[in-house]
């Protein structure tokens, strides 16, 4: 009942919203929401100066907002599922995160306008959430595909997603209010999501305020097969709904066209998120272990403040921005696990494991850029800093049954004691134009990282101090072959240092398999990149091809000791791994005149370990096939869309005891998609958007979720009502 309240009051606020402020002028609301991006968007992220993605030598994907709301997606993470070399991993609403060439967790740097996202108390195979940054009021969404360690630091070894926020005018004349509100329904979750955004300017003074809040339940897969699993009838998969709400505010002050500056605070709450998990009499595996992991609560806040500077014309900048910000996340997660002993043993004999985590982490940072004109040449360069100190508990109870009473034993000992993290680094980039036809892109970083352990109780072994010291470099070359082709070339180096848990976690395994003995010596992973490519840009066409190898140097991987510790076989995480990634990635949109356009991408991905070619390191599809067909009524009034994806067959991956098989089999699904404007009271519009997901209704799970199996949804309808003014 009281969610019920919370609900209906906070859809009531926002449905107000464009009765107050019809009467203002609004750019938004003639904006055309059915193409899938222009044929030559801009990028911030990839030089840190607006770029045409036809111009960068990175490849680059661009999400525009009209994208965002057109695809009804719940994240951020599913608007990139049809683009090439970007894969899913998770479950739910709020869990999904992005894989980038094989890539995923901590080798994934998250962005909100340019800064970091990412701590270092994630698990290096689960990176930070996308849902933090809240889709109403998100301007745009860059994905650079590759490493981007000289602009942003660690962590940025396969890729960078980076979330801008639109923002106010800071500075500008006259009175001004635009935004745009809604109501998103999908059926198989049952999820309602009431949404909107408000920006207005008042001379010099300019605000922005965006919601919304999120009441998912947990979703059913369709009957059917994959692989070896055989679903007779449609099935729940539990854990993958949530209740979440973002709150985004923001201010700021224009001194001038010149000068400016602005605060923004951010918000974001997550109850009764889950990993996900299919019972086991539904998958006909009843001896197999169960895992339940869920996230009972999340709150995470920060608050920014910026100075931005432009048009400056001193000795050493003509831009200058300065960001400090501050943020903190509180977390509990818990893992309960049966784990039968099987044959020989009593009926329902087994041990369980209940364990609690409480982390709160705490990020202070800032970051400092400069960019300098110099003839035709631009210097971009500047300094970051960060530090997360990291407060932990655990708790965890270990029962034996089946022989006699319960055996239980229980632990309070933090399995990660109290840490720090503190990451400083400087950085310079520049971007040469070397002829009217061919430029060029040289940056470096230095950067120092420290991580140490602090007093925590119950643990009385001595603080451990770790510290990286790491130089990485990029070059990129672009040539003009004429005005409508531009071949392209890079190659860069990234890094990660390792993280709290991979450096100081100590104790037991969750899951009660191991003991895993604390490492602080592990040294950063590191990788090259190359990429060979070419652009194509006409007026109604846009194409590009990559080519491109990846060497993940000093990989980390948990391995045995050979020892053990009590009654548990010991291991450790240790840097072994030399992963080689090839790859290819095509992508195409044309327009067909008539409303019609065409759109498609392509991509095939072999990894190996070149050290151990027999340790299957695959952790992504081999490849992946999308197709769109768009329709827009002249006047833009009408827009439909149908999009298929096709992922291939992949059998060199370690897929464990999954009740899948051996072999990763192969899927195709379809969607259908459509909007209609469908009437203005003044200078307010009001539309409709629907997105029919899965139509085939196919049994099929994203690569990660197969091994522990977690299927996809089934036939979803969703529906959205927005109104722009």
């Amino acid at each position: 009942m009281l969610r019920a309240t919370r609900l209906a009051a906070f859809a009531a606020t926002l449905l107000l919203a464009p009765s107050l402020l019809a009467a203002q002028d609004s750019a938004a609301a003639r904006r055309d929401t059915t193409k899938a991006m222009p044929l030559t968007p801009i990028t911030v992220t990839a030089t840190r100066s607006p770029k045409r993605i036809f111009e960068a030598a990175s490849p680059v994907l661009v999400v525009d907002s009209s994208r965002i709301r057109a695809t009804l997606a719940n994240g951020v993470s599913e608007l990139l599922r049809e683009s090439p070399g970007v894969d899913f991993t998770g479950t739910g609403a709020n869990q999904g995160r992005a894989i980038i060439r094989g890539q995923r967790g901590q080798r994934i740097l998250l962005l909100e306008d340019g800064i970091r996202l990412n701590t270092s108390r994630r698990q290096q195979d689960f990176g930070e959430l996308p849902a933090l940054v809240g889709l109403d009021g998100l301007s745009q969404v860059d994905v650079v595909r590759g490493p981007l360690s000289v602009l942003y630091g660690t962590d940025a070894i396969g890729g960078v997603i980076n979330l801008i926020t639109a923002r106010p005018a800071y500075g500008s004349a006259g009175t001004r209010f635009r935004g745009t509100v809604g109501y998103r329904y999908s059926t198989n979750d049952r999820q309602q999501r009431p949404g909107g955004s408000v920006f207005g300017e008042f001379g010099r003074f300019g605000f922005g305020i965006a919601a919304s809040y999120r009441d998912a339940e947990a979703y059913s897969a369709p009957a059917g097969s994959f692989g070896d699993v055989t679903l007779h009838s449609d099935t729940k998969v539990m854990d993958t709904g949530v209740q979440d709400a973002n709150l985004r505010l923001q201010a700021g002050y224009g001194f001038s066209q010149q000068h400016s500056v602005s605060a923004k605070y951010s918000r974001y709450t997550a109850d009764n998120a889950g990993f996900g998990f299919v019972d086991n009499a539904a998958l006909s595996t009843p001896d197999a272990a169960s895992v339940q992991i869920r996230y009972p609560s999340q709150t995470y806040n920060k608050l920014s403040l910026t100075y931005r500077g432009s048009g400056l014309a001193l000795p050493i900048a003509d831009r200058v921005e300065v960001t400090g910000y501050t943020s903190g996340n509180v977390r509990t997660l818990t893992l309960d696990v049966f784990a039968p002993f099987g044959p020989g043993t009593p009926p329902g004999a087994g041990v369980q494991v209940n364990s609690r985590n409480f982390t709160d982490i705490a990020t202070l940072g800032y970051r400092v850029e400069a960019a300098k004109v110099i003839g035709r040449q631009v210097l971009t360069y500047g300094m970051d800093l960060f530090r997360d100190h990291s407060d932990n508990t655990d708790s965890s109870a270990t029962t034996v049954v089946g022989f006699g009473p319960p055996q239980t034993q229980e632990s309070d000992t933090a399995l990660t004691p109290n840490a720090s993290f503190r990451s400083a680094g400087v950085f310079a980039q520049a971007e040469l134009s070397l002829s009217d036809r061919l430029s060029a892109v040289l940056g470096m970083r230095w950067q120092d990282v420290r991580a140490h352990t602090r007093p925590t109780p119950l643990i009385t072994s001595p603080a451990v101090t770790a510290h990286d010291d790491i130089v990485v470099g990029s070059a990129s070359l672009s040539y003009r072959v004429i005005s409508s082709i531009n071949l392209v070339a890079s190659v860069g180096r990234g890094f990660r240092s390792p993280n709290l848990i991979e450096r100081f976690f100590n104790g037991p395994t969750p899951e009660g398999s191991g003991y895993q003995v604390r490492n602080p010596d592990l040294k950063p992973e590191t990788s090259v990149d190359v990429d060979l490519g070419v652009k194509v840009a006409t007026d109604r066409f846009y194409g590009e091809a990559f080519v491109f190898r990846s060497e993940v140097h000093n990989g980390i991987r948990i391995a045995p000791t050979g020892q053990q510790v009590g009654p548990f076989d010991a291991f450790q995480n240790v840097n072994v791994d030399k992963l080689r990634t090839t790859g290819v990635e095509l992508l195409a949109q044309a327009q067909l005149g008539f409303g019609f356009s065409v759109g498609g991408s392509y991509s095939q991905l072999s990894s190996k370990d070149v050290v151990d070619p027999q340790n299957p390191v695959g952790d992504t599809y081999s490849s992946k096939l999308t197709g769109a067909l768009s329709w827009r009524e002249p006047t833009g009034r009408f827009w439909a869309e149908y999009a298929a994806r096709h992922n291939g067959t992949r059998k060199d991956v370690a897929l464990g005891t999954s009740p899948v098989g051996p072999v990763l089999p192969s899927f195709t699904v379809h969607g259908i998609r459509g909007g209609a404007r469908l009437f203005r009271a003044g200078r307010t519009t009001h539309g409709v958007t629907l997105a029919v997901n899965n139509v085939g209704n196919t049994l099929y799970a994203e690569f990660s979720n197969v091994s522990f199996f977690r299927p996809e949804p089934k036939r979803t309808l969703a529906l959205a009502w927005t109104t722009t003014f």
